[in-house]
């Protein structure tokens, strides 16, 4: 047989001597890319009767998917909800996030004032992965539209409600075009028709940042809502008489077709082990691990911005200056990943797909994003056996090999 090329196809590369994540399961098998997609080897085989052109031995390390952050505010020293920052901010995280296996991600914007979300939005363009930097594939604006007791560290006079249906909604973001992903708090007026109209445009709808009970949570489940922002915090905790938003991993009340996924913040210190544990016994196809970094991630301990406010940074911590409230995490999500899997005993196979399939199934791309699937994106990562980050690839590309 000859090689690929010679055939008037595309450079083809046969990865050998590795394990690849698919369907669940780490198999033995070599992983086959050409023109940035994975290939069917049974068509490379007999119907095209081809040869790759470079057999690459991977040591004996997993293949994965790329993982995809949906929830990430900034890091090393640049926050997405800081207009002067943003485009600066995309190039230099999407870039350094390679080394945590991110090949996409969701830029998010935190409660901000109507003229700033004006200006941010458009910025930040949804784009595939290259050499110069992860895939965006959308924002995420977590805000205004949330409860101002649940607000946790989002500004509290900056904090808004549509009573006005959805022309609130435009009002105070503009254009949507950019926006993949919104959270707000199911409860308040209105809720039902704007995620309606968010669904229509086909941007996905998060409850949140809320005082919502289960029966609320529900009704905007029915509405179109599929995902559920950071599970445990900034919400009411679960109760035996009304489980709240929590409720929603159990719910008899929802469409059968409808299934919830939920952020988790699996850092050490947003969520207890025991409650990962809950979590993932009781719903674990709908994990979605998400780091909810902040400006300060990777940076030393000291004071920075974040959005309107400031953080005051100690090792792992990260609070709102003055006080004792949480601002986002420091994670990293390969070490989300990690965690996970270590306090759940759950898994590499489900700990990968929680960062991986799991949010592409909630955005609706696993159809090129998230799986080793033949035709897929070749963007994938290979680790060793304790889940740490070797090499990341985009479309195929090397675009980061650890030291």
């Amino acid at each position: 047989m000859a090689p690929s090329s010679a055939k008037g196809h595309g450079y083809l590369y046969q990865y050998t001597n590795c394990r690849i994540l698919r369907d669940g399961k780490i198999i033995r098998e070599d992983l086959w890319v050409r023109d940035g997609r994975i290939m069917n080897p049974e068509v490379l085989f007999f119907v095209e009767k081809v040869n790759a052109d470079q057999r690459i031995d991977c040591d004996d390390l997993i293949i994965a998917p790329g993982l995809i952050d949906v929830q990430i505010n900034g890091g090393y020293g640049y926050d997405f909800s800081t207009e002067s920052q943003v485009e600066e901010g995309i190039k230099r995280v999407s870039q350094g996030v390679f080394a945590c296996g991110v090949t996409s991600f969701c830029p998010t914007v935190i409660t901000s004032p109507p003229h700033v979300y004006k200006k941010i939005l458009p910025k930040i363009k949804k784009r595939n992965g290259s050499k110069e930097g992860a895939g965006i594939l959308g924002v995420h604006v977590e805000g205004p539209f949330i409860d101002q007791e649940k607000r946790g560290a989002h500004p509290q006079q900056l904090i808004r409600d549509y009573d006005n249906g959805f022309q609130d909604v435009l009002d105070v973001y503009g254009d949507l075009s950019n926006v993949a992903m919104i959270t707000l708090a199911p409860e308040k007026q209105n809720t039902p028709e704007v995620i309606q109209e968010f669904c229509k445009r086909g941007i996905v709808v998060s409850v949140g940042h809320s005082n919502a009970n289960l029966i609320q949570g529900e009704e905007a489940v029915r509405s179109g809502a599929r995902f559920i922002t950071h599970l445990f915090n900034a919400m009411l905790p679960f109760h035996h008489r009304d489980p709240h938003l929590v409720g929603l991993l159990t719910s008899d009340q929802l469409p059968q077709n409808r299934k919830v996924y939920y952020g988790l913040i699996s850092d050490g210190i947003h969520t207890h082990p025991a409650a990962l544990r809950i979590a993932h016994r009781v719903h674990p196809e709908g994990i979605v691990l998400v780091t909810d970094a902040i400006q300060a991630t990777f940076l030393p301990d000291g004071t920075y911005p974040f959005g309107e406010q400031t953080v005051v940074v100690k090792g792992k911590h990260s609070y709102l200056k003055d006080t004792n409230t949480l601002a986002g995490s420091l994670a990293s999500l390969d070490d989300c990943v990690r965690l996970f899997a270590k306090e759940t005993g759950c898994g590499p196979e489900l700990a990968l797909e929680a960062a991986s399939l799991h949010p592409a199934q909630m955005l609706g791309i696993a159809d090129k994003k998230g799986t080793l699937n033949f035709d897929s994106d070749a963007d994938f990562i290979m680790l060793d056996n304790d889940l740490n980050v070797k090499s990341t690839f985009i479309s195929g590309e090397c675009v980061y090999k650890a030291k």
